[in-house]
């Protein structure tokens, strides 16, 4: 099960599906470079997971010391 909050990014807690990045690594060019930002489809698979993980209410907050999940986050809102 992926942990969002120990990445410096939520999006690297999953592998990319279109660069075949692993979970936790950069985003790849095709070239192998690696790319300016993550890509669409692993933030859409993030949000996915995500929601699976921790269901559609949840948000994921950024504080000083990483990432906190707020299980009630978008409820609030």
């Amino acid at each position: 099960m992926p942990d969002f909050t120990i990445h410096r990014h939520p999006v690297l807690a999953v592998a990319c599906p279109d660069c075949g990045s692993a979970a936790g690594t950069w985003c790849r060019r095709p070239s192998g470079h690696r790319a300016a930002d993550l890509h669409r489809a692993r933030g859409i698979e993030a949000d996915r997971v995500f929601i699976d993980q921790h269901g559609p209410d949840a948000s994921i907050i950024r504080l000083a010391t990483g990432w906190q999940v707020d299980p009630r986050g978008r409820a609030r809102d």
